[in-house]
């Protein structure tokens, strides 16, 4: 929870950067969308967080997380380019796979997905598209 405030303050930051460089208003068109899907997966996944934790269920946390997050990736990249929600997809699994292996494995799966993904993904975006 304490790194999910400053990424998406960092997120917002990137965002309203691009808007500005593609002279296109954060409000309206392509951020808006995105900023309303991406953003109610990670709201639920914050409250889910906080109800798990609660509840003892903390094994259940990671695949949670990967499964929203890759949810906001697969429906704020809809209409991006295409390798958006297939990285989306890749996190969607990483969840289901978090869900179902043993937890001692949970940090491994969520480095691999969070760092691995972004990293086999950003690369080639960042090249072909520009960011």
């Amino acid at each position: 929870m304490a790194a999910g405030a400053p990424a998406a303050v960092v997120r917002l930051w990137v965002i309203a950067r691009e808007a500005r460089r593609a002279h296109v208003p954060l409000r309206a068109g392509p951020g808006r969308t995105f900023i309303l899907r991406f953003a109610p997966p990670m709201v639920v996944g914050a409250l889910l967080t906080i109800v798990l934790c609660r509840a003892g269920v903390v094994d259940a946390i990671p695949g949670m997380w990967l499964l929203l997050y890759g949810t906001g990736v697969v429906t704020g990249g809809a209409f991006s380019v295409r390798v958006v929600p297939v990285m989306g997809i890749c996190f969607m699994l990483a969840g289901v796979i978090a869900l179902f292996t043993p937890s001692s494995w949970n940090d491994i799966i969520m480095a691999a997905a969070f760092g691995g993904l972004h990293i086999a993904f950003g690369i080639p975006i960042a090249r072909r598209h520009g960011g």
